[in-house]
């Protein structure tokens, strides 16, 4: 295979070559993939389609460099040949969907995990793991700085998922002292944009498919807690830009959008730009919401040079025609998306 150079965002060159991505048919993932092979790269994507969607890759089926595996990251991983580097993306990420089938969530974040850390050790690729901001639970600091230590219930509805991820970080940090695998870990705040799930009960997708089919919007709580959004396509290039890093950059690194917004205020945006009749419904805020979400991104805007461009209000714009053609689809009522 011809390996020749590229570069991440402008900054670091690194080699083209045969890149692994767990959880490739997901939201993250199928935008890693277009982007991967954008640049050069080999992909091959491995789901097990419980949360990815097949229309996120499907665009890909039949290109040279892309390649699909059905297997779920918690059976001993298939053959899949010499590999440079792997991208772990192989988790459900929205609370509904990893609340289903909480016992499958945690094996996949640390039997999958172990499987492409022994993976990487093997063919001595880097490995980036994507953790998230739920590692620092309710957090009662702000914003969180990734030596934040955290404030998580580890007997809750969300701990399946957020002590998987606290867990996976301990065996990245474990496998690169001990063995010395290169590994990289993402800690990834709240993401949207184009291929997210219309059902996957996040609060973008949940707000915009309301307020399109002209429905409630449901606040939980009073709306107070805060977010902070980072558009799709500055998350893919702080990833990339995080894997192209020297090996010596293997501590947790915050990627997200500092900008920080209330969940009503991020509800009243998608109703204006809609021009939606929808009003607004309070429900009752779910055990251990975190109320503060906002990320330090002193350490990827140093190390990685790195940070987010894309406003809220542009995103929303790039959004919300994905779900209005998604709503099209189904045959649902809506309000038509300028």
């Amino acid at each position: 295979m011809n390996s020749f150079l590229t570069r991440v965002d402008g900054r670091t060159p690194s080699k083209r070559q045969r890149t692994l991505v767990a959880g490739g048919a997901g939201f993250l993932g199928g935008h890693l993939c277009d982007k991967l092979i954008e640049d050069g790269h080999r992909v091959v994507c491995m789901d097990n389609f419980l949360t990815g969607c097949r229309s996120n890759v499907a665009h890909l089926f039949g290109h040279p460099l892309f390649t699909l595996i059905e297997h779920d990251i918690v059976a001993p991983l298939p053959d899949v040949g010499p590999i440079g580097q792997i991208y772990n993306l192989a988790c459900a990420a929205s609370p509904p969907k990893y609340q289903a089938d909480p016992l499958h969530t945690f094996k996949s974040n640390v039997i999958g995990a172990l499987n492409l850390l022994d993976l990487a050790g093997c063919n001595n690729a880097r490995i980036l793991q994507s953790s998230t901001s739920e590692i620092y639970g309710d957090p009662e600091i702000s914003p969180q700085p990734e030596n934040y230590r955290g404030n998580v219930n580890t007997v809750g509805p969300r701990s399946c998922y957020d002590e998987g991820k606290r867990a996976v970080e301990t065996l990245f940090y474990e496998y690169h002292l001990q063995r010395g695998v290169r590994t990289k870990i993402a800690r990834i705040f709240n993401t949207y944009g184009p291929r997210m799930s219309p059902s996957d009960g996040r609060v973008v997708s949940n707000f915009v498919v309301q307020a399109l089919a002209g429905d409630a919007v449901t606040v939980f709580g009073d709306g107070s807690q805060t977010r902070s959004f980072c558009y799709i396509s500055d998350m893919i290039s702080g990833l990339m830009a995080l894997m192209a890093t020297p090996d010596t950059v293997c501590d947790p690194v915050n990627l997200g959008n500092p900008t920080e917004f209330t969940v009503l205020q991020l509800a009243r945006s998608v109703i204006k730009t809609l021009k939606s009749p929808s009003r607004m419904r309070f429900v009752d805020l779910p055990v251990d919401d975190p109320k503060q979400r906002k990320p330090d991104i002193s350490r990827a805007m140093q190390v990685l040079g790195w940070s987010p461009r894309v406003s809220l209000s542009e995103g929303l714009a790039n959004t919300i025609p994905y779900f209005a053609s998604c709503a099209k689809q189904d045959g649902l009522p809506m309000l038509v998306a300028e």
